[in-house]
C-alpha cells in the first residue's frame, strides 16, 4: 500500500494487568521511568488485541484516542496491517510484544501449540513465544530426559518442582540473547530475568507447578481441560544440549533476529541507529531499549528515549530514525511465508 503522510507514531502507555501470581514489576517501572504501582504487575502488554484468560478484556492496549487498538484493527485493517497481510491473516495482527520482570522465579509450564488450541480451546492462536534478554539470569528450557505421560501426570499430581527442574536444560542468558520456545516445550524464567517477549496473541498456559504461587493451578492450570487432556500438549521427549542450543541466540553471534522457525510465528530484531536507519515498511511495534531518538516523517517528529514503546501502523509513512540509541522491531510474520502458523 502507498503509505499516507501525516499518520504520525502512536506512543504506547504503560498497560500492566494488576494482581498476576507472581512477583516483579519494579524494573519495568525503572526502565519505563515511571514510579512503581506494586509487586504483582510483573508484566507490561504492548500494542495488546489480546486479554488476560478470564479477564474480561483486561490486557487490551486502549490508544490516545481512547479506542481499543483490536477493535480500531477490525474497523480498518488494511490501514493498520497492510493489504497482503490481510489478505493472508485477515484482521488479525499476529502479534503481542511484553515487558515481564520475574521478581521471583516462574513456575515450570508450557503452551499449547496452535492445532491444539484450536481444536480443543476455540481459539486462533497457541503460543509460541521468543525472549529478548534484558538482564541476565538463568532460565530452564526443554526436557533433558525423556518423561512418559505418566511420570508427568504424577509430578504433578506431587507438585514435585524439584524433580521437574532437574529434568530441564538450565541455561545462563545474558543481555542481548535471544531464546525461541515453542509450543508444547517446558520452560520456567528464573528470579532476577527482566525480558522482553514476543509471542502468539493469546494467554494460554498449562502448569505444572503452582505450590508457593498466587493461583490454584488445580482449578486455573489446565485451561479447563483437565490435566490429562491438557498435558497432551506438553513435549515429554528429551532435547538434546545441541537441540536446545539451537534455539538460544548469542548477542554479538552476528545476527539480530531469531531464526526461521521463529519467524513462522513472528519476528524481533534489534536495530542500533547511530546518526539514522529506517524502519521497514508495515505494522511494527518499537521498543526503545537505550538512547535518544527521534522518529520522523513528512509532517514532523516524534521523540522516544530509553523505555519507549511506539506503534506504527501499515499506513504511517514515519519511518526514519535519527539520534543514537538501540529498539527493538516486532512484527508479526511475513505474508507469503508458507510456514506461517
Amino acid at each position: 500500500m502507498t503509505a499516507i503522510p501525516g499518520v504520525p507514531p502512536i506512543v504506547l502507555q504503560s498497560n500492566q494487568p494488576p494482581a498476576r501470581f507472581y512477583r516483579g514489576g519494579a524494573r519495568i517501572a525503572r526502565f519505563r521511568g515511571m514510579t512503581s504501582t506494586g509487586d504483582r504487575v510483573p508484566e507490561d502488554w504492548i500494542a495488546s488485541t489480546t486479554s488476560v484468560r478470564g479477564g474480561d478484556g483486561v490486557g487490551q492496549t486502549v490508544l490516545p484516542d481512547g479506542r481499543l487498538l483490536a477493535d480500531a484493527i477490525s474497523a480498518d485493517p488494511i490501514w493498520w496491517l497492510g493489504p497482503d497481510h490481510v489478505a493472508e491473516f485477515g484482521a488479525d495482527s499476529k502479534l503481542l510484544l511484553k515487558l515481564l520482570d520475574a521478581g521471583e522465579r516462574l513456575p515450570v509450564h508450557a503452551h499449547p501449540s496452535g492445532d491444539f488450541a484450536r481444536a480443543h480451546l476455540g481459539t486462533a492462536h497457541g503460543k509460541a513465544e521468543a525472549w529478548y534478554i534484558l538482564s541476565p539470569g538463568e532460565v530452564y528450557l526443554a526436557l533433558n530426559t525423556d518423561l512418559e505421560a505418566a511420570q508427568l501426570r504424577e509430578l504433578v499430581a506431587r507438585q514435585d518442582a524439584g524433580t521437574l527442574l532437574g529434568a530441564m536444560h538450565r541455561i545462563s542468558v545474558d543481555r542481548g540473547d535471544r531464546v525461541f520456545v515453542p509450543p508444547g516445550v517446558l520452560h520456567a524464567i528464573g528470579a532476577g530475568v527482566f525480558l522482553a517477549e514476543v509471542q502468539e496473541p493469546e494467554d494460554l498456559s498449562i502448569l505444572l507447578e503452582w505450590r508457593g504461587f498466587a493461583i490454584d493451578g488445580s482449578v486455573q492450570g489446565h485451561l479447563g481441560l483437565g490435566f490429562e487432556r491438557a498435558l497432551e500438549a506438553v513435549e515429554c521427549q528429551a532435547r538434546s544440549t545441541e537441540l536446545v542450543g539451537r534455539l538460544v541466540r548469542r548477542a554479538g553471534d552476528g545476527t539480530t533476529g531469531l531464526g526461521r522457525e521463529a519467524e513462522a510465528y513472528f519476528r524481533l530484531d534489534e536495530k542500533v541507529i547511530d546518526g539514522s536507519g529506517t524502519i521497514a515498511a508495515g505494522f511494527v511495534i518499537l521498543l526503545c531499549l537505550e538512547g535518544a531518538l527521534r522518529i520522523e516523517g513528512s509532517t514532523g517528529s516524534t521523540a522516544v528515549r530509553h523505555g519507549s514503546t511506539v506503534l506504527l501502523p501499515a499506513a504511517s509513512d514515519v519511518r526514519r530514525v535519527t539520534g543514537k540509541g538501540t529498539v527493538l522491531e516486532a512484527r508479526p510474520p511475513r505474508s507469503g511465508d508458507l510456514n506461517a502458523r
